[in-house]
């Protein structure tokens, strides 16, 4: 295979205008999440010196997003998706402020951090599925894994440079810089989207209402066992081996390190995903997309484990940067999947349904890290989550053949069936469905 067929295909970016703008204003997001992100963890646990607190804190912003999620996904079909992804980020702007004005106190609030946390994720899952559903139309089905690899990159990038720099930021001047940056990402993500152009969802999206319409969601992936399959096999991985929330401990206590320690564990993963990313261009062409699933999620269980075992911090970055290079393959091409094997009037719905395992499981693992550690060691609770994830891929796999034979082929997916059922309906003479396609 030659260098230029692994390196990551920029192909959407050079032909989609509004997927452009989509990309920058993501960018821009994404970092200033990052830099939050990172700043509340060490924040909660400088004030509560508890692996706990922390991983309740992402619980409880993970019960925001998915609320969130739960009428965005809805609102994905139904509404424009340019003015959902627009109109959503304007609150967020406000509680941004409100995290910077708190940490400036000399005692900053523990619940204003919760609050404002809660209510932040709330908006991102607003506009999430949005974000999510536009993709198939500003790239179309062929570009699918192409733009699902640019998206893993530039998250993992920024989860790379956003905790190395908070960690940076946090011993200098101070955390208030931090949640500045997040005002600034959320105010040039809304002006991006004015530069696209509208972008109704196609196809109808049928008569129910609240959650009636979203149950046509989880009707549709309960039914879907590939689809299935790319969720249980990522919650798998992020509930049992999600050790972000010890972090803080592990660089304080294992490693003896302080705030930047802490800041290079953090960006570790990202920097493993930078490299998988960076050499993704065989992702648009592999033939068994679902065997590579299955097959990254169980190294990001093996260097878990490997990361729990070592107090190395060379040793432990690598095995971070080893996990986060899995976990981007996997996303490729489970983000590529779900697009593919989900017609367009429902990918608001089900990507909704996609996001809301995505963030809570990884809440719910720092959480159940946090309570083994406490009961135990934040040593074993590490590697035994991390042996239970590469286990649990493994069984994963093995019980489900339609996800080990899914494939991204025009010939497969939901446009295939849409195209089949509307052959059957015109009742149309092969020879002339033939010629249409060509």
């Amino acid at each position: 295979m030659r260098i230029g067929q692994l390196a990551i295909d920029i192909t959407p970016l050079r032909e989609s205008r509004d997927y452009r703008w989509l990309f920058t204003g993501r960018c821009a997001l994404l970092l200033g999440s990052a830099l939050t992100e990172t700043a509340a963890t060490w924040q909660v646990y400088d004030i509560t010196r508890s692996s706990l607190a922390v991983g309740l804190n992402l619980v409880i912003g993970s019960i925001g997003m998915v609320a969130g999620l739960v009428a965005g996904g809805v609102l994905a079909d139904r509404m424009d998706r340019r003015k959902v992804l627009m109109f959503v980020r304007l609150p967020s702007i406000l509680l941004a402020v409100v995290l910077v004005l708190n940490s400036l106190r000399s005692e900053p609030t523990l619940w204003v951090i919760f609050a404002a946390t809660a209510l932040i994720e709330l908006m991102a899952g607003l506009g999430a599925p949005a974000s999510y559903a536009a993709v198939p139309s500003l790239v179309g089905s062929e570009r699918l894994a192409a733009a699902g690899a640019l998206n893993g990159v530039t998250t993992q990038l920024c989860y790379m440079v956003g905790p190395a720099l908070a960690g940076l930021l946090i011993a200098g001047p101070g955390i208030a810089v931090c949640y500045a940056a997040n005002v600034l990402g959320f105010m040039v993500f809304a002006g991006a989207m004015v530069f696209i152009r509208p972008l109704p969802p196609t196809g109808q999206t049928g008569e129910k209402r609240g959650m009636a319409s979203l149950g046509e969601g989880f009707t549709f992936v309960g039914k879907n066992k590939v689809l299935a399959g790319v969720l249980l096999i990522d919650a798998n991985a992020m509930l049992f081996a999600m050790p972000k929330g010890l972090f803080p401990a592990l660089a304080l206590e294992n490693i003896g390190g302080g705030a930047t320690t802490f800041g290079l564990l953090a960006a570790a993963p990202g920097f493993g995903a930078i490299i998988g990313a960076a050499t993704s261009g065989w992702t648009s062409r592999v033939t068994r997309p679902g065997m590579v699933v299955i097959g990254a999620s169980m190294v990001w269980g093996a260097a878990i484990v490997g990361f729990g075992l070592t107090t190395s911090l060379p040793l432990a970055l690598f095995f971070l940067a080893l996990a986060g290079a899995g976990d981007l393959i996997s996303e490729v091409l489970r983000s590529a999947l779900l697009q593919h094997y989900t017609p367009d009037r429902l990918r608001g719905r089900v990507t909704s349904l996609w996001l809301a395992q995505a963030n809570f499981t990884p809440a719910l693992g720092n959480a159940r890290a946090g309570a083994v550690a406490q009961v135990f060691s934040v040593t074993g609770s590490v590697v035994s989550g991390g042996l239970i994830s590469l286990v649990g891929a493994l069984l994963l796999g093995a019980l489900n053949p339609k996800l080990r034979n899914a494939s991204l082929a025009p010939s497969t997916g939901a446009d295939a069936d849409h195209a089949k059922l509307e052959s059957d309906d015109t009742r149309e003479p092969m020879v002339l469905k033939k010629e249409d396609e060509r």
